[in-house]
């Protein structure tokens, strides 16, 4: 894919889920640029290619990590993927499965962000949870916060959709499951083709609301 790709991979990110996010300061692109960077200098010749981390920490400053907020995994997510598909592209060997850490550091100042890389064998750093697909193929993951689908740009997931109420639905962990619950939406919230008031969710549910499908996906 080459890094023109990530750039492309991630500069739709800023015009969406996160534009409120990092609107005028730090950019998805710029840790994408970063990380893989850091591939390409610590890459390593092995029997069958060059060998490259795929365990990565990113550091953001207190201000840009608490604006991020309940968008943290979202983003861990989508630098994953763009990793994969930058390794790929540059025939890198990976050992293990690549994580992406988002953690906050007291010593940097807004706008600074800090990348730590290491080789590791098996699942890198964490597990995703679970996510939310939209119709072109952005994840929302979801978080401990609470997900407000609506046509209100206010909601985490705004959808301009005329059939869609301002508050329409929300999705919210309730323990170990994910529970999606109706907001008194004027043409309801369908599950799998059925209308729902509170439902929990299931891997690869899909969710209607208006005209507008979404994917629930667990992993």
């Amino acid at each position: 894919m080459g890094l023109s790709g990530i750039e492309r991979r991630l500069e739709h990110l800023v015009e969406g889920v996160f534009a409120k996010v990092f609107h005028g300061g730090l950019q998805p692109v710029e840790i994408a640029r970063r990380l893989s960077r850091e591939m390409d200098l610590q890459r390593q010749i092995g029997p069958k290619g060059f060998i490259v981390p795929n365990d990565f920490e990113v550091r953001l400053s207190p201000s840009d990590y608490q604006r991020l907020g309940s968008f943290t995994e979202s983003l861990e997510a989508e630098l994953e993927e763009a990793l994969v598909d930058y390794a790929r592209g540059e025939g890198y060997v990976l050992l293990g499965s690549i994580g992406v850490k988002v953690a906050e550091d007291a010593d940097l100042n807004a706008g600074i962000f800090a990348v730590a890389s290491r080789i590791t064998q098996g699942s890198a750093q964490k597990t995703k949870g679970v996510w939310i697909v939209l119709p072109d193929g952005k994840r929302v993951v979801v978080g401990d916060e609470t997900i407000l689908i609506g046509r209100s740009s206010n909601c985490t997931i705004p959808l301009k959709d005329p059939n869609v109420s301002r508050r329409h639905a929300q999705v919210s962990r309730e323990g170990g499951d994910v529970v999606i619950t109706d907001l008194g939406s004027t043409n309801s919230t369908l599950v799998n083709g059925m209308k729902i008031k509170r439902r929990k969710l299931v891997d690869d549910d899909e969710i209607m609301i208006g005209i507008t499908k979404l994917r629930f996906r667990s992993r």
